[in-house]
């Protein structure tokens, strides 16, 4: 039989089950949600051999395909990892269940009652590379919120995101909930990426996690709404009232804690009037083995400095690189990142608080900080129990999706017999 065909139909009948268990779970109720999520946290505990023999094998096949360094970073998993994964699980499983909240409510002259009400999404597809943990995070915060999900992990990661899945499918036994709330595609064919994008009658969103080349293929063949971005050039400011230690301490964080993931810093930006600062930050980045690429004035610093090319402030290195430019105050700033930014994360490190404001206020990506490193761009972070990715799109989800961002809304009216004149 044609193999195009044979994903087809698998898809297809992934598809129609993820669709019925979808129509279980938006009137389950948090208890047996919760004890899915309880559950499987501990299966993925008991279950560390077998996780990390999984692992094991995903590593020497990312090798052999030979993934960066980066990206074998993204791949690894270990005991704090597996832990952390468990542990995210029952944090979101702690987090108050949105379904059925209501989100506003009103009375109208005539009497009628109006509520806006929260619901799940349906079918969420989530396809994305790498990163093992996703199974779990996506998985999770789907079914917390009532969605059905299909789980098109990447190739390199197939062995570590079964194991992961049967975990997570231990849970919903246990708890009695439909085993295809949560599936995973068993296959590395691309072509199921394909059948994804099309399945506009049975999948309500998709969210691509994963580099440019991914993320745009989604994009633009996509038949399915998209939560997304598309990268993560990210930047930090060091303002001239900036305290020293406290920039070099958040630049070394935002760069180097771990360079391959979205919210890494890529650009520092530096105030014309902060040249000593910036002595000490640019020091500091390449004494930590960070390659700084940079314009003239930041050349003039260091004899280490590279020269930076045009595509330098438009580049997502993924990587122990960062460029870096001397700009006229705040505004320079501001129109730097106007002009290089992917919409994701931006940071000022300053001790004005005019300038933070005004730079909160102007800059317009997803999410903005003020004296913090945007490595904490991050929906466990940010309090969300975990996130299925960052959106820096302009509707529905935007900065990291969790939980509410995977739900919708409906309106419920109650009346007491009127009609309409």
């Amino acid at each position: 039989m044609d193999e195009t065909l044979d994903i087809h139909q698998m898809m297809a009948e992934m598809g129609a089950r993820a669709r019925a268990a979808s129509k279980a779970l938006a009137l389950a109720s948090t208890e047996a949600k919760n004890k899915a999520l309880t559950i499987a946290a501990q299966e993925l505990r008991t279950s560390r051999t077998d996780i990390l023999e999984a692992n094991a094998k995903d590593i020497e096949f990312g090798e052999k395909k030979g993934l960066t360094g980066a990206m074998i970073d993204r791949l690894v998993l270990n005991k704090d990892r597996i832990e952390a994964i468990a542990k995210g699980l029952e944090d979101i499983a702690a987090l108050k269940d949105p379904v059925g909240d209501v989100i506003a409510q009103w009375d109208r002259p005539n009497g009628l009652n109006i509520s806006r009400v929260r619901v799940p999404l349906g079918v969420i597809g989530v396809i994305y590379e790498s990163r093992p943990n996703v199974t779990a995070d996506a998985g999770a915060l789907c079914l917390k919120a009532g969605n059905a999900v299909i789980l098109r992990g990447g190739s390199e990661s197939l062995h570590s995101s079964r194991a992961i899945h049967d975990c997570l499918v231990k849970g919903l036994k246990a708890a009695g909930l439909p085993e295809a709330a949560i599936q995973l595609v068993p296959t590395r064919d691309r072509a199921a990426v394909g059948e994804m994008l099309t399945m506009s009658g049975v999948i309500d969103i998709i969210v691509p996690r994963g580099g440019r080349s991914l993320v745009e293929r989604v994009q633009t063949e996509s038949r399915v709404p998209v939560f997304a971005h598309l990268e993560g050039i990210c930047h930090v400011y060091i303002d001239g009232a900036a305290d020293p230690r406290k920039a070099r301490d958040v630049a070394l964080n935002a760069k180097m804690r771990r360079t391959g993931i979205c919210g890494a810093a890529e650009t520092l930006l530096v105030d014309k009037k902060a040249e000593a600062i910036a002595i000490f930050v640019v020091g500091a980045l390449l004494d930590a083995g960070c390659e700084v690429r940079g314009d003239t004035g930041m050349q003039a610093l260091d004899d280490r400095v590279k020269p930076a090319s045009d595509e330098d402030w438009d580049t997502e290195y993924l990587d122990a690189i960062i460029s870096a430019r001397f700009v006229d105050g705040v505004e320079g700033a501001i129109a730097h990142i106007a002009e290089h930014s992917s919409g994701h994360t931006e940071s000022i490190i300053t001790e004005d608080a005019a300038a933070a404001a005004n730079f909160l206020n102007k800059v317009d990506s997803a999410i903005v900080m003020h004296n913090a490193s945007t490595q904490f761009a991050d929906g466990g972070e940010f309090g969300m129990g975990a996130e299925i990715g960052i959106a820096t799109g302009r509707i529905h989800a935007r900065g990291p999706v969790g939980l509410e961002q995977l739900t919708s809304f409906k309106y419920q009216v109650r009346g007491d017999g009127q009609t309409r004149a």
